[in-house]
């Protein structure tokens, strides 16, 4: 997923299902730099409160299994009811939110 617009939609789509519609969701680590070749797809992910985080971050794993099959995913999810780690925080700042590499919608 070297920022693939449809993919970067459809995660971000599969992830909001379970976290809700006001979830961020960026793309961080080795898959920003087109230079280089495989790697995991690193998500970094905001949701509104830690309400069930396990429960959905297994929901998450499920749908993202189904669509990208033994593709290695790694998830950091922060809840916003809490501070983020430094990590956190280098994810957020160096990476690229979903949203602004989904497909626009054509124009009629």
């Amino acid at each position: 997923m070297r920022r693939d617009p449809e993919l970067a939609a459809s995660l971000q789509a599969e992830i909001r299902v379970v976290y809700g519609a006001d979830t961020e969701v960026w793309l961080f680590g080795a898959r920003m730099d087109d230079c280089v070749r495989g790697g995991d797809i690193d998500l970094y992910v905001e949701v509104a409160d830690d309400t069930g985080l396990l429960d959905r971050h297994l929901a998450v794993r499920r749908a993202l299994y189904r669509r990208l099959g033994e593709r290695k995913v790694d998830l950091l999810v922060r809840p916003r009811t809490r501070e983020p780690s430094p990590m956190e925080l280098i994810a957020r700042k160096t990476g690229v939110p979903l949203q602004t590499m989904s497909p626009s919608p054509q124009a009629p």
